[in-house]
């Protein structure tokens, strides 16, 4: 019986090259799928595990986490999939499209509504139509609107009904982050104190969320002090500032298998795929890198150069 493989972009060790390579391509245990990947899209964490050798320990690995694609084999005992099927992507939803979801989306998702202290505690309106507009007139500010994350948390936001909803961004993000929610954009090479000014003008109620979608020292510090006293400032990395007082620091883990995130994400993708196809959910903007997996290795190169802002980068494994 001949063994069956597939390219993929292949990390040979620890802070090692990335190799296009042949691997084996494995067959779906029970209650599991074999997916057929179509577009993947680059995410922060991928470089930095590349350039720190940090999370992966088990070598040679392929990174990456977001996906798009459909199904090529199913395991014994599934039943709601099919050979051919695309997994849980609507219509109107290109491959290019639904790979700049799952990490983005998930980071947004878990940080406002897993419970504390994994997250802000707040009721989902995804999974309830009651949910929707439940926190209609309170402010929340997201630091890095711009961003896959931002993005992503804007539209939760405006689902839930906050308003204002105040971003930082590069000012040339600032009509279609208006599109996607955002009641007000503030360029985000203001100084310090002029955002602070900025966003205090645009309500005079107490800010109780801060999504730090950027997480850098100046942009924790801008979160903190932001933030009404017990309020909580959600960040995509560890806390590079000294907290005294009660303000909340929430370190969010938007990956799927977190132990802690297990029942907030269980049956998500049902609910975000109707968002999907009724429109109140949208997905990044995306350029296509050229060249395959291969293209990976640049793309990374400039996603560490900050080089990157307001699209998505997505590889087609298969070529384009």
């Amino acid at each position: 019986m001949s063994i069956q493989t597939h390219k993929a972009l292949i990390l040979e060790a620890k802070q090692g090259k990335l190799l296009v390579g042949n691997r084996c391509t494995p067959s779906p245990q029970s209650g599991q799928l074999l997916v057929k990947v179509f577009a993947t899209s680059l995410n922060p964490l991928d470089w930095k595990i590349h350039k720190h050798g940090r999370i992966i320990e088990e070598f040679p690995a392929v990174l990456g986490s977001a996906i798009a694609g459909e199904v090529e084999e199913v395991g014994e005992g599934v039943t709601t999939f099919v050979k051919g099927e695309r997994v849980q992507i609507p219509a109107n939803v290109s491959f290019e499209e639904a790979a700049t979801i799952p990490v983005a989306l998930t980071a947004a998702y878990v940080g406002l509504y897993n419970d504390k202290p994994f997250g802000a505690g707040l009721a989902s309106p995804l999974v309830g139509e009651a949910n929707r507009g439940k926190y209609s007139g309170k402010p929340l500010v997201v630091l890095g609107g711009g961003s896959s994350v931002g993005e992503y948390g804007i539209q939760l936001a405006k689902l839930s009904g906050f308003s204002p909803i105040i971003v930082t961004a590069s000012s040339k993000h600032t009509e279609h982050l208006h599109y996607l929610g955002a009641t007000a954009v503030i360029d985000r090479n203001e100084s310090f104190s002029n955002i602070i000014a900025k966003v205090k003008s645009l309500t005079s109620k107490p800010i109780d969320i801060v999504y730090d979608a950027v997480s850098t020292p100046d942009t924790q510090q801008m979160a903190h002090d932001l933030l009404a006293p017990s309020g909580t400032f959600l960040t995509v990395g560890e806390l590079g500032i000294t907290k005294a007082d009660d303000r909340n620091h929430v370190r969010v883990i938007g990956v799927l298998q977190f132990p802690k995130n297990t029942v907030l994400l269980r049956g998500l993708y049902t609910h975000v795929t109707q968002a999907l196809e009724e429109g109140s959910l949208k997905p990044n903007r995306f350029e296509v890198l050229p060249g395959g997996l291969e293209a990976i290795i640049d793309g990374l190169d400039r996603m560490e150069k900050n080089q990157v802002s307001g699209v998505k980068l997505v590889a087609l494994p298969w070529g384009a």
